[in-house]
C-alpha cells in the first residue's frame, strides 16, 4: 500500500531543512513544520466528516495553504479538485457540481459566489475559510490548525484516484482528468530526473497551484529542495527573487523566455546561480529559444506533457545532453521516466507513422490518467484499450529520435486540402524585426475551407502593415502558408498569462 505524501515523512527527518519560502507572506516552513501542518489539516478534515474518496475543491491563490491542502487531502485518501483563483462564478460552480464535491476550501473571495450554495449544490456539506470570514463556512483554517499534528497516511494503491484535474477548456467545456497516486509518483521521479534536482537546489515556481505544473514544485520538495512560491509571473519581481534566494531551478513558459531575451544588457548576470530553466505549456519558438541560449547559456528543459499525464508522469523532455542534436531548437526531446511515445495516423491510431511524418502524438505510461470523470464517451475516444492516450497534438519524430510538436490537432489549418501548422509559420514570421509576438490561426472561408490569419504584437514604437508581413513571408514560406489577414493587437490572449488561446482569436477576428 502507498500514499504519495509519505515522502514528507522522510524529509521531515531533517527537521531544520527549509521546504517552503513564501515571500509575499514573509513566511517559511521547514519540512517538519510542513508535515505537521498537513497532519493538522488532514485531521481537521476527517473530524468534519471528509471520507476517503470524497472530492475536495480548493479555491485559493497560490500559497502555502493551497499546497498544504493538496497534501492533507491526499493524506486522508480523499480526492483533490484544484481550481484557479481567477475562476468566475460559473467556472467554480461547474467544478463543484461536476466533481460532486462534498467540501470546499476557499478564502473570502468566494463569499459572493457561494451565497446560494446550498440550493445550487446540495452535496456540498463542508466549507473551510482561509484567512478571512466566510459566513457560510463550517470551520476556519485556524480551527483546523488546532488539531493533532500526527496522522498516518491513508493506505492507497498505484491506481487510487487522488485528483480530478480539469482541462483548460481551450477547445470546449472542461473535462476532469482522473489522476492517481501512481501517476503522481511517476511524475515526481521523471521531473526530478529532468532537472537533475538535488537537496541543495532552490526552485522558483510560477505555475498556478491549480495547474498540474505544480508537479515540478512537488518534485523539488520530494528531492529535499526548497520551493520559493511566486503567485504569478511579474518580470521585475521574478528577476529580484532569483537574486534574493540564489535560485538554481527556474519555472518558466514561452512568454517568460520571450520577456527575458528582451531585458536590458547585464540581466543575465543575475542568473549566475541558475542551472536549469523549464519551458512548457505551449510551443517555444525556435528563434527565441536560440537567442536565450546564446545570451543566458542556461539549458532550457523544454518539456511536453498534459493535464492527463501529470506533465512528465508520461511525457518527453529535452535535456542538456540533447543540445548537440537539437540545433534547430524545436524539439521536446525523448520520453522520460517510464513513458512511451509514438506518432499515429490521425484517422486510424492503429497505424504508427515513420520518422519525419506528422501525425497525432500518443503517449503511454503510468502517468496517464484513468480517463475523464463521468465522461465515458470522451474517455473511450482518446484513452485506448491498449493503454495509449491520444493527446490531440500533432508532431513528428525527427531523425535523431526526438519529438517535435507542430500544433494542436484542432489548431491545424486546412486550406484547400493543404495542412498548415501555425507554429511552423510563427517560427518564421517572429524573426521579422518589427514582430514582438505573433499567433497564426485559421478563419473559415467559403471557397477554401479555412485561411491563415495573423495576430501580431509589434515591437514597441514600431508599426507593421499586412503588406510588410506578406513581403517578408513570400521569401520564406510556401504561398499557401502566408497569412491572408493581419491583425495588430496590444497583446495575445493567454489563459492565466500562459497558454495561447487561438480560439479567442478566431472568435474575435473571424467573420
Amino acid at each position: 500500500m502507498l500514499n504519495i505524501t509519505t515522502f514528507l515523512d522522510i524529509r521531515a527527518q531533517e527537521p531544520d531543512k527549509i521546504s517552503l519560502i513564501y515571500p509575499s507572506g514573509n513566511a517559511q516552513y521547514s519540512f517538519s513544520q510542513l508535515l505537521k501542518s498537513v497532519c493538522k489539516i488532514g485531521n481537521g478534515l476527517v473530524h468534519l466528516g471528509v471520507m476517503p474518496g470524497d472530492r475536495v475543491v480548493i479555491f485559493l491563490d497560490s500559497s502555502p495553504e493551497y499546497l498544504i491542502s493538496y497534501f492533507a487531502i491526499w493524506r486522508i485518501g480523499a480526492v483533490v479538485v484544484p481550481t484557479n483563483i481567477v475562476y468566475q462564478e460559473e467556472e467554480l460552480l461547474f467544478a463543484l457540481k461536476d466533481a460532486e464535491a462534498t467540501t470546499l476550501i476557499c478564502d473570502a473571495s468566494c463569499e459572493t459566489i457561494i451565497k446560494d450554495i446550498k440550493e445550487k449544490l446540495p452535496l456540498l456539506s463542508v466549507i473551510i475559510s482561509v484567512g478571512g470570514v466566510v459566513q457560510k463556512a463550517t470551520a476556519t483554517w485556524d480551527d483546523l490548525l488546532t488539531e493533532d499534528d500526527w496522522l498516518l497516511p491513508y493506505p492507497c494503491n498505484l491506481n487510487s484516484l487522488c485528483q480530478i484535474q480539469y482541462t483548460s477548456g481551450t477547445t470546449g467545456q472542461p473535462k476532469g482528468a482522473m489522476l492517481t497516486h501512481g501517476g503522481w509518483m511517476a511524475a515526481l521521479e521523471a521531473e526530478r530526473e529532468a532537472l537533475d534536482i538535488v537537496s541543495d537546489d532552490i526552485y522558483l515556481g510560477i505555475y498556478p497551484m491549480g495547474h498540474v505544473g505544480l508537479s515540478w514544485a512537488v518534485a523539488a520538495l520530494r528531492a529535499g529542495a526548497t520551493y520559493v512560491i511566486m503567485e504569478r509571473f511579474e518580470l521585475d519581481r521574478y528577476i529580484r527573487l532569483i537574486s534574493d534566494y540564489s535560485v538554481t531551478q527556474l519555472a518558466s513558459m514561452p512568454p517568460v523566455i520571450h520577456a527575458l531575451v528582451d531585458t536590458k544588457p547585464g540581466t543575465e548576470k543575475v542568473f549566475g546561480t541558475v542551472r536549469r530553466i523549464i519551458s512548457g505549456g505551449g510551443p517555444m519558438h525556435s528563434p527565441t529559444w536560440r537567442r536565450f541560449q546564446e545570451r543566458f547559456k542556461i539549458p532550457i528543459i523544454n518539456a511536453y506533457g498534459l493535464s492527463e499525464t501529470v506533465v512528465l508522469g508520461c511525457g518527453t523532455v529535452i535535456r542538456p545532453e540533447h543540445y548537440q542534436t537539437a540545433d534547430d531548437f524545436n524539439s521536446v526531446g525523448t520520453p522520460i521516466g517510464y513513458a512511451e511515445v509514438q506518432v499515429v495516423d490521425e484517422g486510424d491510431p492503429s497505424i504508427v507513422l515513420p520518422p519525419m511524418e506528422p501525425g497525432e502524438i500518443a503517449l503511454r505510461g503510468p502517468g496517464v490518467a484513468l480517463g475523464y470523470w463521468n465522461r465515458p464517451t470522451d474517455t473511450s475516444s482518446v484513452f485506448l484499450s491498449d493503454g495509449w492516450f491520444l493527446t490531440g497534438d500533432i508532431g513528428y519524430i525527427n531523425t535523431h529520435g526526438m519529438l517535435v510538436i507542430t500544433d494542436r490537432k484542432k489548431d491545424m489549418i486546412i486550406m484547400s486540402g493543404w495542412k498548415i501548422y501555425p507554429t511552423e509559420v510563427e517560427n518564421v514570421l517572429i524573426q521579422h524585426p518589427k514582430v514582438a509576438e505573433i499567433a497564426i490561426f485559421g478563419c473559415p472561408d467559403d471557397k477554401k475551407g479555412e485561411i491563415p490569419s495573423a495576430a501580431v504584437v509589434p515591437v514597441p514604437r514600431e508599426s507593421l502593415t499586412h503588406e510588410e508581413l506578406v513581403a517578408y513571408a513570400k521569401d520564406r514560406l510556401a504561398s499557401y502558408k502566408i497569412p491572408r489577414n493581419t491583425y495588430i493587437v496590444d497583446e495575445l490572449p493567454r489563459m492565466n498569462g500562459w497558454k495561447l488561446m487561438r480560439r479567442k482569436l478566431r472568435d474575435t477576428f473571424c467573420p
